[in-house]
């Protein structure tokens, strides 16, 4: 089980359950066809932000395998909302799971979506206990793919034209890190031996 003591804090972001509040800037980047490219539902109209928003509400906390926790990036400077995280947990008996994070263009360049996304491998390692932790991505989306690399992931697989999205097969990453390999990386950073 993992209900984290929110609101979580790194360098530049709070991040934090997402609130009824959320909607028009949520809908800011979740509108765009840009954001939507490389993902399995198209650009947002309001109503299909209203409905995801209302379902991410209800994710806040994991009490078992097979469900996702969903949390809001907002600027700790402004309060802005700039991306929309995921930690899915898919596995007790194997200790799995995998992140993924949606960031409005705006934000994008400056090294949130890592900053986010190694929140995400803490509390999937730190507070959930898992063992392994991957992150796939559109074979094409090159930003979210080194996303996945500055993280220390690995790429354990290539894809190719293993899903019909939107019309047309594509190809997919899928990254992995264990937690041997995290906790490497973070004593690492801090200096201390491995």
């Amino acid at each position: 089980m993992l209900k984290p003591d929110y609101p979580l804090r790194t360098e530049r972001l709070i991040i934090r359950p997402f609130t009824p509040g959320d909607l028009e800037p949520l809908h800011a980047f979740h509108s765009l066809p840009e954001v939507a490219r490389y993902l399995y539902w198209e650009a947002r109209d309001i109503d299909q932000t209203r409905q995801a928003l209302e379902d991410k509400i209800t994710r806040s906390a994991l009490y078992d395998e097979g469900q996702a926790l969903c949390l809001a990036a907002e600027l700790a400077e402004t309060g802005d909302l700039a991306g929309d995280l995921t930690l899915f947990w898919h596995s007790r008996q194997h200790r799995h799971g995998e992140i993924g994070y949606v960031f409005h263009p705006a934000h994008h360049g400056r090294g949130l979506a890592t900053e986010a996304a190694r929140e995400l491998l803490r509390l999937a390692f730190e507070e959930l206990g898992l063992r392994r932790v991957t992150g796939r991505c559109d074979a094409r989306n090159t930003a979210s793919a080194r996303v996945l690399e500055r993280l220390g992931m690995r790429r354990e697989a290539h894809f190719v034209e293993n899903e019909f999205v939107k019309g047309e097969w594509t190809d997919e990453y899928v990254y992995a890190i264990l937690h041997r390999e995290w906790l490497a990386q973070r004593q690492a950073a801090a200096g201390q031996p491995t």
